[in-house]
Formats: C-alpha cells, structure tokens, sequence
C-alpha cells in the first residue's frame, strides 16, 4: 500500500506549511503516523528541521520535491515531519540518537524508526543520490532481516536510556567544575579561541563557565581562554560589524566564514556572556558588542506585538549569506 496525501496543510508551524506541497506523503508527529506505519507493516522516515534552516530548504530543493525521490518514500516509509521548535523534546531525543550512532548531529536531521518510534538509523543532511539509494537499502533490510533490525533499535534505545546519568549521591563538591575547566582547556583552540575544530560555534555558556570559575579560582588560564574567544569571534566574520549580532556559526576554524544564519537564543546568550566579560575584566569593548548585540535584537528582531522572532534565514536555496555579502562591482 502507498500513502500519497500530505497531511501538513492544516498544521499551524511555518516549517510544516512550507513542506505541504511536497509529494512526499508528509504526516505531522502523532497517533495517525504510528498506527499507519503499524498498520503498513513499513518503517518511519522522520525529518526535523526548523522554518530558518538553510540546509533544511536545501534538503526541500533536492529531495522532498522531486517526484521519484517521493515515490520511494510513498512506497516504502510513513513521512513524519517534525518542526523543532514546536516539539523540542521529540527532537532532544532523536538527535540524542543519531549523535549516538554518528557521533555527530544537525539539521535537518534525519532518522528512521521502527513503528514503535525505536531509531536505528539516522544522519542529517543527505544529497539526492546519496538518499534515494539510503532509502532503497533500508527498505530492502527491513523486508529481509526486520528482525535484525528491531533488535538494532531495541540495543540503540537501551544505550540511550544508559546515558542518562542519574543525580550523584552525597555532598556538592567543586571536582565537576574542575573537570569541566579541564575539558575544555583539552579541547581550546590556543590560536584562534573556541573548542574544537571547525565548523565552530559561539559556546557562550563554556565561555561564561569560564569567566564565573576565574572569579572563583582565581585561575589566569581561565580568563585567557574566555577572553581570547570573545576577542576573536567579535573581530571575525561570524560578528556582523554593520547591523550588529552573531551568526550561528563559523566554517572555518579562525571565525572568519559564517554560516548566516541568526539565531535569537545565540544572541541572547552572547550578549549576556560579553556583559559578564566586561564585568570581570572592566573592558569597555566587551560592552560595546553586548550593547550592539541587544540593540540588534530589540530593532531587527522584535515584531510588532513585542514578541522576538525565533531566528533570521541565511538566505534562499543556493544564495546564502546574499542579503550580507559584498559584490565585486560594491
């Protein structure tokens, strides 16, 4: 049996409306998408994103549009489609699974579920000929060794619930913020700032743990790492020195080339973290890009009922970053 109706157009989420012209048989997340993949005897292809998502629209363009890529997943799965902002939960828990599986996660995320919700495979974006060809294996293995693949799924789910680590026993003691500190100090980039290597994003609360265990410890290391991040990421591209506010991330490892899109809890946090900077150290220039930073969020961020807006687009599909770029001619 095929499903062919999209059921997305009565759904109240941005993110949902976007997709309901697809061909792709798309169910919103509930009851009526679980006892169709019981009843199908077929498995569940569910697709998390957000309405502002760069890589989302992309994912839209290549793959959910395109009628072949549809007939397969018609035939084969029940399409969930899931708006993370409107079901954050469901999307903790999914993309806990395919960083278990992966070691590494992002949006879109892509995951597929036995019909009692269990993961057993999963990544994020994937190009057009690269998922026609994922989705025509897994159905292929879930006709041939379902059982394998239930038994997969049920191992995954139970490694999950074992990483839930539950309240320590005993009295508070400061070895966690130790080990914290180590951490990330293992993982600081001595050069450029931040953790890790590229694509890096503006952590401010590793930044703000930083800042509040100097004040504690009284550690200099500790403000040298926060402080050479905050310097680095405000003096790079992912800053925007004219309209103001943060980018959601960088793709190089010197914060040189965002990828712009704006996010409101990232610049919520920064400017918060960049406040307390200039409260540690007395540098005005801390305070300068916090004040920048909320100035941006109260004039370009803020509509008309006094509400924020969750997030800025990077732009449209194969034109990111257009509205902030120069051109040659400029």
């Amino acid at each position: 049996m095929t499903t062919t109706s999209n059921r997305l157009s009565t759904e109240k989420s941005p993110y949902l409306l976007q997709h309901r012209d697809n061909p792709v048989a798309w169910f919103p997340w509930g009851d009526a998408a679980f006892d169709a993949a019981r009843s199908e005897n077929k498995p569940i292809f569910l697709s998390i994103g957000y309405s502002t998502c760069y890589w989302c629209h992309m994912m839209e363009h290549d793959s959910f549009e395109r009628e072949d890529v549809a007939a397969v997943l018609n035939e084969h799965f029940i399409s969930i489609k899931v708006d993370r902002e409107e079901l954050p939960d469901v999307d903790k828990v999914y993309m806990d699974a395919v960083i278990a599986m992966t070691g590494r996660g992002g949006w879109p995320l892509s995951v597929f579920l036995t019909p009692n919700r269990k993961p057993f495979y999963g990544g994020t974006f994937f190009w057009r000929h690269q998922f026609v060809g994922l989705l025509q294996r897994i159905a292929a293995l879930w006709q041939s060794k379902r059982n394998d693949v239930e038994r997969s799924a049920e191992q995954l789910t139970e490694t999950l619930r074992g990483m839930v680590v539950p309240p320590a026993a005993g009295p508070l003691t400061e070895a966690p913020l130790r080990k914290a500190a180590e951490e990330l100090a293992t993982h600081f980039d001595e050069r450029w700032g931040g953790f890790g290597p590229a694509p890096k994003f503006p952590r401010s609360e590793s930044i703000s743990f930083l800042l509040r265990e100097y004040q504690h410890s009284g550690e200099q290391h500790l403000l040298n790492m926060a402080e050479l991040t905050l310097q680095r990421m405000a003096a790079g591209g992912i800053y925007d020195h004219i309209g103001g506010g943060f980018s959601r991330y960088s793709t190089d490892e010197r914060w040189l080339v965002p990828h712009f899109e704006k996010m409101l809890y990232d610049n919520a946090l920064l400017a918060t973290t960049y406040l307390e900077a200039a409260q540690v150290t007395g540098s005005d220039s801390y305070a300068a890009i916090a004040r920048e930073t909320l100035e941006f969020l109260l004039r370009d961020m803020r509509d008309s009922r006094r509400g924020f807006y969750s997030a800025f687009d990077a732009g449209e599909v194969h034109r990111e970053g257009e509205y902030y770029v120069w051109t040659e001619k400029e």
